[in-house]
């Protein structure tokens, strides 16, 4: 008779699910056990429980079934907490299961004993403990329904050791396929005639569109319709930047040019994507509750929509069956298309054209992203730690669906690195390059250990200047001439990628930027430290 152990990964891999994250810890031995020796799931073992957290995020994201982080109770759960907060923001599918006190000490504020429940209540999906192991396999069935049904997001198991060890009398939980949710034919008709006769229409395409086919189908619907399209926060890999279509992106501060152009749409149809705090510019775009536009709203999660602005149309299903479901237009678009489109591609040239610096102190990261934009191979991963350095990738990277683009929309720190050794072992052969700055590889770097073990041949290109730049640009605006905790003394960085077992190479001025084309199609791990310009970035006032 199996264990609660191995009925956990039992249903892990007959759901598709081929490698745990883990930080080991004593609470979970029984699950630890029931890994032993098993050649249909991968261990990953990590240097800290956030990085195996962002490493079960990255995988989510490329493998198209629920991450796993497994991590010890206490110390170990708080660790990776932020892991759970980056999937709920970011709208990733994550199960992290949890090692707890034994049954017989539970609410006696036991050593380590965290009540998950309430630690994690606001920010998973839903929250359990397994205290009857009976119930261990209704428990695995709605833990895996919930983590990628809806929005997508984080659930959060916690197991006592001795659940874990205990014999349990059923076999393995199998996923059934769930109903997928067509669009009402009437609507859709409403829809096309809508679409058929706007002059100006936007869509705004989101992360539903990260599965299998998504990119596809929104490729071809675009295309189909000629409708001009803005991706959400950090989506830029959904449609092919150098089409004619793609008008840019919703970031942290859209330029106000373009905001005044996005605000004339006479059709904005919202497709995929959650109208939260950044795609909507703050709640200011379109006009809350009652938008300045038509609104359609298309989600498969139905409390997406209606919640800040009302839609005129709305639709709770699939985006992807959507746009598919839409099929091409009966007739030619109306005459005013093909201006408002080229009007809104043109504004996203200027934006995305790389500027030049004047600089004494270093490279302008902006233009080492640029560098590597130009040469990007068409079947690279890419991840984007959060901070300054990374904004530009975001602009001036010409990004195209064969391509990955991986970065935290939570703008959690500490994400480039895990994401790049996930990367690396999910798609091995697959050219992997990781932008991290110094602030956040000092936090989990470390697990380029990973990496290390693992032979990953990942390129990190780590911006340095000794500043945690975003929030330093962000006090000589509000404080000009008053920094304050915002710069740091980092070791010796190049020493730390040798110890890693990379090559690496320093970059001192614009002329080694010459080097990198090299650099990045060298066989095995490549370390690349930039001598990082400040005084490109931060205000001028100051």
């Amino acid at each position: 008779m199996p264990s609660v152990g191995t009925l956990i990964v039992d249903t892990l891999v007959r759901n598709g699910i081929d490698r745990v994250f883990c930080v080991p810890g004593e609470s979970y031995l029984g699950l630890l056990d029931a890994l032993y020796e098993r050649d249909d799931i991968d261990t990953v073992v990590c240097r800290h429980e956030a990085g195996a957290g962002f490493m079960a995020l990255a995988d989510a994201r490329l493998s198209g079934v629920p991450g796993i982080s497994c991590v010890s109770r206490g110390p170990g759960a708080s660790n990776a907490a932020i892991a759970v907060h980056t999937a709920q923001q970011d709208g990733v599918p994550l199960i992290l299961l949890v090692g707890q006190v034994p049954t017989q000490d539970l609410r006696r504020d036991s050593f380590q004993e965290i009540d998950y429940g309430h630690m994690f209540g606001r920010i998973a999906k839903w929250t359990a403990e397994i205290t009857d192991p009976a119930r261990a396999p209704e428990v695995m069935l709605r833990a895996l329904v919930t983590a990628t049904t809806g929005t997508p997001g984080p659930v959060v198991i916690a197991v006592p050791e001795n659940v874990l060890t205990a014999d349990v009398d059923a076999a393995p939980v199998v996923v059934p396929a769930l109903p997928a949710t067509a669009p009402d034919p009437h609507l859709l008709s409403e829809l096309r005639a809508a679409l058929s006769t706007a002059e100006r229409p936007l869509a705004v395409v989101g992360s539903a569109f990260d599965r299998p086919g998504g990119r596809t189908a929104i490729g071809n619907f675009l295309s189909a319709w000629q409708v001009p399209a803005v991706v959400s926060f950090r989506r830029q890999d959904l449609v092919d930047n150098t089409e004619r279509h793609y008008a840019g992106d919703m970031g942290l501060a859209n330029p106000t040019e373009q905001m005044a152009a996005l605000r004339d749409t006479d059709l904005l149809l919202v497709l995929g994507a959650r109208l939260s705090d950044i795609t909507t510019q703050g709640y200011s775009f379109p006009r809350m509750i009652q938008p300045e536009m038509k609104l359609v709203h298309v989600h498969g999660d139905s409390a997406q929509i209606g919640t800040h602005f009302a839609p005129d149309i709305s639709f709770a299903c699939d985006p992807i069956r959507l746009v598919t479901d839409m099929g091409s237009a009966a007739a030619p678009p109306p005459n005013g298309r093909a201006a408002w489109t080229d009007r809104l591609r043109t504004i996203r040239n200027n934006i995305a054209a790389p500027r030049s610096f004047s600089v004494t102190d270093g490279i302008p990261f902006e233009t080492v992203v640029h560098r590597m934009g130009e040469i990007l191979p068409e079947d690279a991963i890419v991840t984007v730690d959060a901070g300054t350095f990374g904004a530009p990738v975001y602009r001036v990277v010409p990004f195209r669906p064969s391509q990955r683009l991986l970065a935290p929309i939570s703008g959690a720190m500490g994400f480039g690195v895990p994401a790049a050794v996930a990367a690396g072992l999910r798609r091995p052969g697959t050219p992997v390059i990781c932008l991290v700055g110094d602030g956040g590889f000092l936090m989990t770097g470390s697990e380029l250990s990973v990496a290390m073990e693992r032979a990953l041949p990942l390129k990190v290109i780590l911006s340095e200047n000794g500043v945690y730049a975003s929030i330093r640009i962000n006090q000589e605006r509000h404080f000009p001439g008053r920094p304050v905790g915002t710069g740091f003394v980092n070791p010796d960085l190049e020493l730390m990628g040798r110890a890693y077992g990379f090559a690496v190479t320093r970059l001192k001025t614009e002329a080694d930027l010459d080097r990198l084309p090299a650099l990045l199609v060298a066989p095995g791990p490549q370390f690349i430290v930039v001598d990082t310009s400040l005084d490109a970035v931060l205000p001028k006032n100051s």
